[in-house]
This record gives C-alpha cells, sequence and structure tokens, in this order.
C-alpha cells in the first residue's frame, strides 16, 4: 500500500515552490489564489525571501502546506493515496490532500493557526530540546516528576524524542536527560512550547474555526497524530485536530502502525527529506521518495 507523508515546520529553505509555480499552470494558479486569501504576496517570500524570512509563524506554516498541498494536486491521477499522515501542520496537508478539507478552508485554518501560536507564545513563552539516545519511557518519567510543565512534544523516531515545556522546566530537564543517559539534550531554536499545554490559548482559538470548517470524508484513511490511529469519520478528525495542539506528535507510533496495516512505501510530499529519513529510523528496509511532477 502507497503511504503519502507530509511535512512539518522546519522544512522550509528560500526558493521553496519556485519550480512548481514556472512549471505548472495549475501551480500557478493556486498560488495566486493563496496570495488573495492570506491578503500578502506570500509567493515572493517563498521564493525570494531569505531563511529569516521564511521563519516567521505566520509565513513558515502557510507556506509549507502551500508547497505540500500544491504538489499533490499537481500530480494528479499520480497521486493515489491508500493512507496519509502528516507531521504536526502536515497534518493539515494531509487532510486537504485526502479530501476531507478544501484547498481554501485549509489555507484559512493554517493561517489562523499560526497567528494562533504566535499569540499563545507571547502568552505563555515556552522553549523545546531534542533528547537523544534515551528511551521513551525513561524521558516521559523524567517530565513527569518536574515540577514545570514539561512533556514529550514529538516522539520523532526511535531514540529521539522533542520535550516542551517552560524555560525553566526545559533546562532542568535537560540536565536530568543527560544524567539519565541520553547523548544530547538540545534545545531546540523555535518560538514556544509548542504541543504542550502552554499552548491552550490556541488551541481554544483554533478549536472555534475548526468547528466552523465544513470537512468531507476523506478518501483514505488520515493518521493522526494524537494517538496515531487511522480516521476517516469527520468529527473524529476535527476532534483530533483541535487536541493536536495541546497533546503530542505520535510520529514513530504512526509510522508503525502504517506499516502494521499494510504499508509498503513512504512517499513524502513537500519541502525537504526529513520524514522519509524518520521513517527510516523505525524501519530502514521499506521504500521511501520524494514525490515530483514529471
Amino acid at each position: 500500500m502507497k503511504a503519502y507523508i507530509f511535512p512539518g515546520q522546519g522544512a522550509q529553505f528560500p526558493g521553496m515552490g519556485k519550480d512548481l509555480y514556472e512549471q505548472s499552470d495549475k501551480a500557478r494558479e493556486l498560488f495566486e489564489q493563496a496570495n488573495e486569501i492570506l491578503g500578502f504576496r506570500i509567493t515572493d517570500v517563498m521564493f525570494d525571501g531569505t531563511e529569516e524570512d521564511l521563519k516567521q509563524t505566520n509565513v513558515t506554516q502557510p507556506a509549507i502546506f502551500l508547497h505540500s498541498v500544491i504538489l499533490a494536486k499537481v500530480l494528479g491521477d499520480d497521486f493515489a493515496p491508500e493512507m496519509v499522515a502528516g507531521h504536526s501542520l502536515g497534518e493539515f496537508s494531509s487532510l486537504v490532500a485526502s479530501g476531507a478539507l478544501s484547498f481554501e478552508d485549509g489555507l484559512r485554518l493554517v493561517a489562523a493557526r499560526a497567528n494562533a501560536m504566535q499569540k499563545a507564545c507571547e502568552i505563555q513563552p515556552g522553549a523545546m530540546a531534542a533528547i537523544l539516545a534515551l528511551d521513551d519511557f525513561t524521558v516521559e518519567d523524567i517530565c513527569k516528576r518536574l515540577t514545570d510543565v514539561v512533556v514529550p512534544a514529538n516522539y520523532n523516531c526511535p531514540g529521539q524524542l522533542v520535550i516542551s515545556g517552560t524555560e525553566a522546566g526545559i533546562d532542568a530537564a535537560c540536565i536530568k536527560m543527560t544524567e539519565a543517559g541520553a547523548k544530547r539534550a538540545l534545545k531546540l531554536n523555535v518560538g514556544g512550547a509548542f504541543h504542550s499545554p502552554l499552548m491552550e490559548a490556541a488551541r481554544v482559538e483554533l478549536e472555534a474555526a475548526i468547528v466552523n470548517t465544513e470537512f468531507k470524508t476523506p478518501v483514505c484513511p488520515v493518521y493522526q497524530n494524537i494517538d496515531a490511529k487511522p480516521y476517516t469519520d469527520i468529527e473524529k478528525i476535527k476532534h483530533n485536530l483541535i487536541a493536536q495542539l495541546t497533546g503530542p506528535v505520535r510520529w514513530t507510533q504512526t509510522v508503525e502502525h502504517m506499516l502494521e496495516d499494510g504499508a509498503t512505501s513512504f512517499t513524502e510530499v513537500g519541502p525537504g527529506k526529513v520524514l522519509q529519513g524518520l521513517v527510516k529510523k523505525v524501519n530502514r528496509d521499506v521504500a521511501t521518495a520524494s514525490a515530483a511532477i514529471q
């Protein structure tokens, strides 16, 4: 079975999507439509902006979403998913690509999500750190024992778990993780404590937007971040999408479940190859590829 996977924040790069815009009339039409919906020419930033320009949350998230979704649409009949999943922001891309959301509604939700997360970061400042070469149970146990808010945020692959919480909590956690045998406990250059209770204000704001958006039954199961299980029921998809902002991204478990359910190949749709690398860490023998227009 063919699995299609969609990247999240961090996959952006200067010039992203420019080849699509230049090679495809359909892509050009969708990019221009996105410029109108967003109220600014995001294509100018994507094609000609610097790395620093692309790091702005209100640019980063829509840019990665657009690159992924437009590529999927340009592939036409070659894009025939039997299962899909996306990492964090990528879950929105997967929902549009599988027909659960329209292009326009998906983009509006992503823009709302980016703005809500930015505001939440200002209300509740926080931090994140990557913990390398320490088992999940030990990481989870250390997080539970801390007095500050610190939680597992991204289960990226075996031996790579990202934690999220208050600045003080993350600093204390990094020390304890290293003492427990972590190869590295590295603070990340991010704007806040994503996928943690500190994103509650963003969750409330995004919930209102999601509740008022029309969803349709996807053409294939969507494996969602919050519990790594496949869904086609619209109400459950909405519920899981809302919970995602304050809950963890269970990417390791998602890949494992897709493999158990018959995935024979994983095609990454969007910028970069990060997810392919994570899939290989779960199962080195499975086929991976990047989507590309012919």
